[in-house]
């Protein structure tokens, strides 16, 4: 567009009206020109423009119309007039970051469209132009002709910020900094910042001066000065109290053994060695200014240059020179044998006994004035004692207690072997001593090992758990066995981690009441010989307990009960009197039939009528079944209650209490009985075998009475009278199956009212449901 150029912009309004005709917002502030300064900052009003509309029922929508990419404007903010009730004002304001450039575009074509609810929208345009900005202009004193000051101490911290440079307008500014023979830094938000080393504290006083140009991104640009004045600081310099010193040293002086030690005064003093760098024969702790060796000594001379300095300035610094001499001697410290001592003994070692002997010399002498210490940590000083050059064990080595397994069952010391005279010239003999496991202990039965378990117990269950004891480390550390194999005489098995027994056979009181199992208990890795174990036997008890097997006896075991439908959510209608045995065992109650419609309900023992709308006078017959044991077969008994219900608005006779009758029939008792047998898997195994060789066996003997009574002119039998009789059956009508005479009773009979089948045996007497 040139150096000049415009840019258009559309705000639309649309307004619209309810009703058959249509209105339209209106824009009376626009068409008009407004003017905007380039050196506008963010979010400056360019223009605020009156919208109006012909209902106050909601507010206008104001919108900028095909906005271009990088546009300095922000969506249109609209307000309600507080002076007019249909009057709203729309605000445009610069957005975040916007940057003017008359330069570039010196004018804005603004279209707004505007849309107040059910009115037509209207379209008019805000023609913004760009002015040219102001010239830059510095502050006061520092665009002065003397320019600004600062004062600082000579110990300010390095880069600390010293000066910011504050102008007017803010923004797109760059600093330059016009003389360059100064340690001070001009960042490039215009802060003045200390040196990167701080400044010399040596010099009384500083002064510097600072010359900065500032320029904004329209190239108007403006300049001032700025004075630093290092002021002295009252803190004390960094000072050696000796700058000379000679320290003397014999020879074999082993590593990181003390020297000496250097002192200066100041603040925040710390410590260094400038030289010689090598061979590094010493160190100083920069703290405390200690010098220690770093290797083991021998003649020689050294000239050592500490330096020491304040760590927040380091320029304030002093240097003191040292000179170490090591004197020779022909003195070496004592050798021995063997160097180290690395050394397995079992726990059961007895006090006393020696680990090792040392055997040392000393090279500077015949004599055998030698001493021997034992240094290390208190658990190895307590257990262990030098007598002369043996090392020997003082208490008992336990390697089942857990001080003994926290260490790792391991113990470390070191013997010091010294020699007499000045320097004093010792020999350290690291000692590792490792206590082995020793099986001691054997392993202990459980108090009381007696157990109970139900005859239907299925397999695989659950009877207890064996806990034996054993008194060597890993503590209890057991397997467990079985003496003998399961089987019928021993139809339990035991884990071999965690003793617990199980069920693996059929169990039955009648055959059986209690077994005697005997448990063998054997400790595992209690000893460094894994062969060397130990084991108990153990006796275990484990009692069958029987499951009742008697059906519960309720008294009477027919009812006839009349009651009349209360108006609560429940009543109570009868309780049933059973007894099982023995004497005080748990009954169970459950409606077996005659509730098909929900009215009653059983809580224990006692039965509840549930009150609904009844329309009239009904009997209900109630099939209540008692027992008293989970187990397989169950034995129960079914009481019979007859129930006459009547409802409250039908009349009832003169007496209103309930009657209970006994009915004078025989009573109805009926006995269910399912039985199962569970064989073991060999009598299983042994049965199909012996069926299938008796069919084979009965085949041949077949196949021999065919072959040797067969005549090839005759059939194989004749007819007897009974195969006459057979044949004559077969003739009979069809559809018309021979059946027994009318009165011979088959032994099948079916209930009228539950519909069951029940069969009857003759030879047993007893009858089943089928």
């Amino acid at each position: 567009m040139g150096v000049h150029g415009h840019l258009t912009f559309f705000l639309l309004l649309s307004l619209r009206a309810p009703g058959t005709f249509v209105r339209a917002a209106a824009l009376p502030d626009l068409p008009r020109v407004v003017a905007l300064s380039e050196d506008a900052a963010p979010g400056t009003l360019v223009a605020k423009v009156t919208v109006s509309c012909s209902n106050a029922s909601g507010s206008p929508n104001v919108t900028l119309r095909d906005i271009e990419p990088g546009h300095p404007f922000n969506p249109v903010a609209v307000s309600a007039d507080p002076a007019a009730a249909a009057t709203f004002q729309a605000e445009v304001t610069l957005r975040a970051g916007a940057e003017l450039d008359a330069h570039r575009v010196n004018q804005y074509t603004l279209t707004l469209r505007a849309a107040c609810p059910s009115e037509e929208e209207v379209e008019e345009r805000l023609f913004v132009r760009v002015t040219m900005g102001q010239a830059l202009r510095c502050d006061v004193p520092f665009a002065s002709a003397e320019g600004d000051a600062v004062w600082v101490l000579a110990d300010v911290a390095p880069r600390t910020p010293l000066y910011a440079v504050l102008l007017q307008p803010l923004g797109g500014l760059t600093f330059r900094l016009r003389n360059h023979n100064t340690p001070l830094t001009l960042t490039r938000h215009g802060l003045v910042l200390a040196p990167a080393s701080g400044f010399n504290r040596s010099k009384d006083a500083q002064t510097f001066r600072l010359e900065i140009e500032v320029m904004d991104r329209h190239g108007h640009n403006c300049s001032g000065t700025v004075r630093v004045e290092v002021l002295p600081s009252p803190r004390p310099r960094v000072t050696f109290l000796e700058p000379q010193r000679a320290v003397t040293v014999p020879e074999g002086t082993g590593p990181l053994e003390a020297i000496t030690q250097v002192h200066a005064s100041g603040d925040n003093v710390r410590y260094a060695i400038l030289a010689p760098t090598a061979p590094a024969l010493f160190t100083i702790d920069e703290v405390t200014g200690n010098i220690r060796s770093t290797r083991q000594l021998e003649v020689a001379h050294a000239r050592l240059l500490v330096r020491a300095y304040n760590a927040l300035h380091p320029a304030d610094h002093d240097t003191a020179t040292l000179n170490v001499t090591v004197q020779g001697t022909e003195r070496r410290a004592p050798s021995c044998i063997p160097a180290i001592s690395v050394s397995q003994v079992p726990e059961t070692v007895s006090p006393g006994s020696t680990l090792v002997t040392l055997r040392c010399t000393d090279p500077t002498s015949t004599g055998g004035n030698l001493h021997y210490a034992l240094e290390g940590p208190l658990a190895s000083r307590s257990r262990f004692r030098m007598e002369g050059p043996q090392l020997q064990v003082n208490t008992t080595l336990d390697y089942d207690s857990e001080a003994v397994a926290t260490m790792g069952f391991q113990f470390t010391a070191t013997i010091v072997v010294s020699a007499g005279g000045q320097p004093l010239r010792s020999t350290r003999v690291p000692v590792l001593v490792t206590v082995t496991p020793v099986n001691e202990f054997t392993p202990a039965c459980p108090n009381g090992a007696t157990f109970t378990v139900l005859e239907t117990a299925a397999f695989g269950s659950a009877v207890g758990r064996v806990a034996g004891t054993d008194g060597d480390y890993p503590l209890n550390s057991l397997e467990y066995s079985l003496e003998g194999n399961p089987g019928p005489t021993q139809p339990f098995s035991i884990d071999t981690h965690t003793g617990e027994i199980r069920v693996v056979g059929p169990l039955d009181f009648q055959r059986q009441k209690s077994y005697r199992l005997t448990v063998r208990l054997t400790d595992t890795r209690n000893d460094l010989d894994p062969a060397k174990r130990r084991s108990r036997l153990c006796d275990v008890a484990v009692h069958v307990q029987p499951v009742l097997d008697q059906a519960p006896v309720c008294i009477p075991e027919v009812q006839e009960l009349r009651i009349t439908a209360g108006l609560g959510s429940r009543q109570p209608v009868t309780r049933l009197a059973c007894q099982g045995s023995p004497d005080g065992v748990t009954l169970s109650y459950a409606i077996a039939g005659g509730n098909e419609d929900g009215r009653f309900r059983l809580e224990g023992n006692t039965l509840f009528y549930l009150p609904d709308d009844l329309p009239e006078p009904r009997t209900f017959v109630l099939l209540v079944e008692v027992w008293s044991s989970p187990g397989v077969p169950r034995r129960s008994t079914v009481v019979a209650l007859v129930v006459h219900v009547t409802p409250r608005s039908t009349p009832v006779p003169p007496s209103t209490t309930t009657r209970r009758t006994t009915l004078q029939k025989e009573p109805l008792v009926v006995t269910l009985t399912e039985a199962s047998w569970d064989p073991p898997a060999w009598f299983v195994a042994v049965l199909t075998v012996s069926g299938a060789l008796l069919l084979a066996a009965l085949g041949c003997v077949a196949r021999s009475l065919l072959c040797s009574n067969r005549d090839p002119g005759k059939p194989l039998l004749g007819k007897s009278s009974r195969d006459v009789v057979e044949q004559k059956g077969g003739e009979e009508e069809p559809g018309h199956p021979h059946t027994g005479s009318p009165g011979q009773f088959d032994g099948r009979a079916q209930d009228p009212r539950t519909g069951r089948d029940y069969l009857f045996s003759s030879v047993t007497g007893a009858r089943r449901w089928i």
